[in-house]
């Protein structure tokens, strides 16, 4: 087994970009994504790089960011110079037709230049909220990573039982693995990840549990480290339990189910 511990959300807030850079020289942490227009995403991809982070880019439509290209080129996709709100917003405007694809394309590709621009050496791609696995979507990212040969993110987890106690994460999970298998041919390296379900809940407990029900192969398991920011500007609402998962990424117990699993420790670039 190949495990990537892959941390979201580099480069939006400074307490949760602290707390990602604990969890790689405390903890277990091989890799972040950067959101290339965060506030502190050129400081982040400096220190990142510094520590022998594996980067990504969490490419973004969503939480309130400034778009990577001219914001007149990408109205749709960022009116008012701002993306829409959530993953709800946004697959609604997606879906109804209001935003021209090449506008996606081409402000995904304008997030790639800016993190090798910012000193990033790129490994893998993903979205911010999961975005890729939307019908149509789907195809620009991975169109995209397949011209510039880098894996992509692939979440996928079945149902479980456990997921009654929480139905609206339930039913949003199931939402984006049935997407996921919805599209059998892969265009770009997927990765298989987990986490979903979980995230920003993923406990000591809940994190060991999940390396231990892992099948044998390569994997990332998506986490969201920090230190409790408070209010994020972008997105006031947004609630996480980012030292939650900086504990877990730290504690004895993870480190423990990784060796009782034989697992190697690794970054996209190492999957090969």
């Amino acid at each position: 087994m190949r495990l990537v511990f892959n941390a979201d959300d580099l480069g939006l807030h400074p307490r949760i970009d602290e707390g990602i850079f604990r969890a790689r020289e405390e903890g277990v942490l091989t890799s972040a994504t950067v959101l290339v227009t965060g506030r502190t995403a050129r400081q982040a991809i400096e220190r990142a790089s510094a520590l022998g982070l594996g980067l990504g880019v969490h490419l973004c439509l969503t939480t309130h960011l400034a778009p990577a290209a001219k914001a007149s080129d990408v109205r749709w996709v960022a009116p008012g110079g701002r993306f829409r709100k959530d993953w709800a917003e946004l697959s609604v405007a997606w879906l109804s037709g209001l935003i021209p694809r090449d506008e996606v394309a081409l402000e995904f590709e304008a997030q790639l230049g800016r993190a090798r621009a910012l000193g990033a050496r790129v490994d893998h791609l993903d979205t911010h909220q999961h975005l890729h696995l939307l019908p149509g979507l789907a195809s620009i990212v991975e169109g995209l990573a397949a011209r510039e040969g880098l894996p992509v993110r692939w979440p996928n987890e079945r149902p479980q039982l456990r997921w009654i106690a929480r139905p609206g994460r339930a039913v949003k999970t199931a939402l984006l693995s049935s997407l996921a298998r919805a599209r059998p041919t892969p265009r770009a390296k997927r990765v298989r990840a987990w986490g979903v379900f979980e995230s920003g809940q993923l406990t000591t407990a809940r994190l060991a549990r999940l390396i231990e029900r892992l099948p044998d192969g390569d994997h990332e398991v998506v986490l969201h480290p920090g230190l409790a920011p408070g209010v994020v500007p972008e997105d006031p609402s947004w609630r996480y339990d980012w030292e939650a998962e900086l504990a877990a990424l730290t504690s004895p117990a993870v480190r423990d189910a990784v060796s009782r699993r034989n697992a190697e420790l690794v970054t996209y670039a190492q999957l090969g």
